[in-house]
């Protein structure tokens, strides 16, 4: 979720000739998916050697780094956003910009987590590739002075796109050679498989050797980033080659998706669409990250939301857009509403999510709201509620069918105010309706023991709904656009832009006093360095390659206060397979002291819970 590690991920597709590039988080991404593919980090464009790339001056030009650990991640995020940006098509940029906009560039970076330096320098940096800049507006550099100097695109270190090769030439070649061969049906070496078909999936699932515990499946990986994999797992099985959970198949009906299709795709495909599916796609861009969307599949999510309880915003969007899910058992093929799906109890290893299907409500009488609380407004965060509300209405705005989902407030799953639904029916609304149904709501959404905030999420999912009828009544003031998080799909004039459109830009002032007294002293100096972090050069610790026989540690912490310890077992895994010992305190020679730490006045603290754990998450051994 940090974004310190992306990179640039290339595919070459040799029928066509043609290179896509996406960006991608490095520590999700599995190295058996990556074949045939080209591989481009931050010493990649730039680098001590061979000079370095614009991004990474102006990273350093305007100050935008301070300890640079996400540095290269924020310079491959920009990089990213150039090359989508400055494809060959349409017109090209004034000399030395790119073709992005500073509402991209801003974007371009809202999954990077930067926790020292502040954005305000960051953004300034993507700003100032973009055509639509006013360079005056940018912050404290070193390439003008500022409020003396004029800012000019030539004083700023050249910028021309094309010019890093993202696919090398020698790899095209190698790949035009392997057309012809003919490949391996389900190739397993190093214990990775990846079928072509569904009945090829089902015979590694009949496999003896097929066991759910040290077999994953996987399409991208990314649920890796929530649910942190709890063994080790020696076999994989990559579906992303089966044909059918990649289908893209747009119909008068609606539009069938398949489960391995990525969100960015997704967002793309539903962006050219009716006012319902544009909802979707603006709430879609804002799940998760840029570099998390590009690999991230659609099904992944769902299914997470359904095995895992995971609190997904695209289970909700769905289920109120009347979604429906072809599912593949190990004895039959179903499809099913996405709302019985969600209610079925959790999926098992073999049963494979095929395609969603999202049907097209068209635009007369349909009103579609989506409304997300999180505390990141760009994505990257998970939601505190999500909602998503439909509704069809007749001539007098009397409702005639309503669908109200609601996700991730404390419930196992995104699920449907029915009684709320109901009540509304055949009403128009007024003041006194909505009353009722806001009373009606705060029975239905409650969340469940343990789940933090829950008068906060009960707040905001009233809210959602207030905006959304207040937005449907006839004699009352409609609401500022403040209100409804992501616009509304009001029955009228569409005024969709690109997703995201109606973001506020990012503005903030900075003013600057210059003094001579303690000169240099308070001066823009580009601090030393900056560029070798920014090209990932630079030697943290982490990047210090470990000794011979180096034996890493990781502490035991006791999961209960005032607890006698009998011992620590592990419970059998391959993980546990790897342990070489445990040290506790029993292992202090003689002479030595139970000490972790000595505090001044009050007094010392045990290295090592013994014989007793004082409280829960004390060290009792390592």
């Amino acid at each position: 979720g940090c974004g310190a590690c992306v990179v640039l991920i290339s595919k070459y597709n040799p029928a066509t000739d043609e290179v896509t590039e996406h960006s991608a988080s490095s520590c999700l991404t599995l190295v058996g998916s990556l074949n045939h593919c080209s591989v481009t980090t931050s010493e990649g464009i730039g680098n001590t050697r061979h000079g370095y790339h614009p991004v990474q001056q102006r990273l350093a030009g305007f100050h935008a780094s301070q300890c640079g650990f996400c540095t290269p991640g924020m310079c491959m995020s920009i990089f990213s956003a150039l090359v989508k940006a400055d494809k060959p098509d349409g017109p090209a940029p004034p000399t030395g910009f790119s073709k992005l906009t500073c509402s991209e560039a801003e974007h371009a970076v809202s999954g990077n987590l930067c926790r020292c330096t502040g954005y305000r320098p960051i953004l300034d940096t993507c700003k100032s590739f973009a055509a639509d800049v006013d360079l005056e507006d940018l912050g404290l550099n070193s390439f003008w002075k500022k409020g003396t100097d004029r800012a000019d695109v030539g004083k700023l270190p050249e910028y021309s796109s094309g010019a890093v090769c993202t696919f090398p030439e020698f790899l095209k070649s190698e790949i035009k050679g392997q057309m012809n061969d003919i490949p391996a049906a389900i190739a397993g070496q190093d214990g990775w498989y990846h079928p072509k078909s569904i009945e090829e999936l089902h015979s590694l699932f009949d496999s003896n050797w097929f066991d759910e515990n040290s077999v994953k499946i996987v399409a991208s990986n990314t649920g890796a980033g929530v649910y942190k994999d709890q063994d080790l797992y020696d076999k994989y099985i990559d579906i992303q080659g089966i044909p059918e959970l990649s289908v893209i198949d747009r119909s008068s009906k609606g539009l069938e998706i398949g489960a391995a299709v990525s969100i960015s795709k997704v967002i793309e495909v539903f962006s050219d669409g009716t006012p319902v599916f544009t909802k979707i796609a603006g709430h879609l861009s804002k799940v998760a990250s840029p570099f998390v969307r590009n690999t991230a599949t659609v099904g992944g999510n769902v299914i997470m939301a359904q095995r895992l309880q995971f609190p997904s915003d695209i289970a909700t969007v769905l289920l109120a857009a009347g979604s429906t899910v072809t599912v593949q058992t190990a004895s039959k093929m179903l499809r099913l509403t996405m709302e019985e799906f969600l209610e079925q109890p959790p999926c098992d290893a073999k049963t494979i999510l095929l395609s969603i299907f999202v049907p097209d409500w068209g635009s007369d009488n349909v009103i579609f709201e989506t409304s997300r609380a999180s505390p990141r407004p760009f994505g990257n965060a998970v939601s505190f509620v999500n909602s998503a509300f439909l509704a069809r209405t007749s001539g007098q705005l009397v409702i005639e069918d309503i669908c109200l989902a609601f996700g991730a407030y404390g419930v196992d799953h995104a699920t449907r105010a029915r009684k709320v639904e109901e009540f509304l029916k055949g009403k128009s609304v007024s003041a006194a309706v909505i009353l009722e149904a806001v009373q009606l709501l705060k029975d239905v959404i409650s969340p469940s023991e343990g789940t933090t905030h829950p008068e906060y999420r009960v707040s905001l999912a009233v809210s959602f709904l207030f905006s959304f009828l207040s937005s449907l009544g006839n004699n009352l003031n409609e609401p500022a656009n403040a209100i409804a998080p992501n616009g509304s799909c009001a029955n009228g004039p569409e005024k969709h832009g690109t997703v995201g459109s109606d973001d506020l830009p990012v503005r903030s002032r900075q003013e600057l006093v210059f003094s001579d007294e303690y000169k240099p002293v308070g001066k823009p100096i580009t601090k030393a360095g900056a560029e070798l972090q920014a090209s990932g050069e630079a030697v943290y610790v982490d990047d210090i390659p470990a000794p011979k026989d180096c034996i890493y540690g990781a502490f035991i912490y006791s999961t209960h206060p005032h607890a006698h310890i009998k011992g620590v077992n592990f419970r059998p895994s391959l993980a546990s397979e790897k342990v070489i010992g445990v040290i506790t305190a029993k292992d202090i020679p003689a002479g030595g002291k139970n000490v972790g730490a000595g505090i001044n006045m009050l007094g010392t603290e045990a290295l090592f819970g013994d014989p007793v754990s004082e409280f829960a998450g004390q060290n009792i051994g390592i």
